[in-house]
């Protein structure tokens, strides 16, 4: 049987698309996707076959689905009753086999929010009333729990665990099986079975284009910082002259958060 065209865009004679979903232009639906009706798909969207997309789910353009996703279902948060809640997916991310994505809950604002250009390798899974950034990467079998904030261009290592309510900062790197429990300052370089600060992502911030006297006084913020108190050393340093990358941290750090900060061994 031929697939449909809809205003150049192909829908497999296999899907379903339930009444009441939003087909972007030019979007391509592959054999054996369910789509339902409070979805909306943005130009270019491409599911390739055995896609779930169910909830009040929104993927932006551009973004390409692999299969066996499970996308916009109920979050697995024993306190969910029901209640209005959504799924906000950015443009151009890839999402590949057997990822899970959950919308919010009352409990945490209602929205789940994934950012523009990710790469979420096979298995890994987004929790409720997450905000997940632009250029984030996380690496096959990366649980992510409730309640997270994961902020631009961080790298989570395979087979990692995010603890609920954890921020990640900008640019930050998690190694391979580390099991993160306290927030990640941006730039932090964390690993372990229970993760531990381990210096800067000095890989990342190259790639970013740091300069040497950028990276130098990151190094110098992070040693103040491991003498006592991350907050009250930050609250000394921030009305200090500070480079931009610098006051990034220490914006952070000062930022609304009841979890404490990975330190050095």
């Amino acid at each position: 049987m031929a697939e449909t065209r809809m205003a150049e865009t192909l829908i497999h004679p296999s899907a379903i698309v339930e009444p009441g979903a939003e087909i972007g232009q030019g979007a391509r639906i592959g054999p054996f996707c369910l789509i339902g009706s409070g979805v909306r798909l943005g130009d270019g969207v491409e599911l390739k076959s055995h896609v779930v997309i169910a909830g009040d789910t929104s993927v932006g353009a551009g973004t390409v689905i692999y299969p066996f996703a499970s996308i916009g279902h109920d979050p697995q948060d024993l306190k969910f009753r029901g209640e209005d809640n959504r799924l906000e997916i950015g443009a151009r991310n890839r999402i590949r086999e057997y990822v899970t994505m959950q919308p919010g809950t009352e409990g945490g604002g209602g929205v789940t929010s994934i950012g523009d250009d990710g790469l979420f390798m096979a298995n890994c899974h987004v929790a409720h009333d997450c905000r997940i950034g632009n250029h984030v990467v996380l690496v096959n079998s990366v649980a992510v729990a409730g309640h997270c904030v994961v902020e631009d261009e961080v790298i989570v290592g395979g087979l990692s665990g995010i603890h609920q309510f954890v921020r990640l900062g900008r640019g930050a790197m998690i190694g391979a099986l580390s099991m993160v429990t306290a927030d990640v300052v941006p730039h932090g370089l964390v690993q372990g079975p229970r993760a531990h600060l381990d210096g800067l992502n000095l890989v990342g911030l190259k790639r970013r284009g740091a300069s040497r006297a950028e990276i130098a006084e990151l190094r110098a913020t992070l040693s103040r910082l491991h003498d006592g108190s991350f907050r009250a050393r930050a609250r000394e340093m921030a009305g200090a002259e500070n480079g931009a990358m610098v006051q990034e941290m220490l914006d952070f750090i000062l930022g609304p958060s009841d979890r404490s900060f990975l330190k050095p061994l």
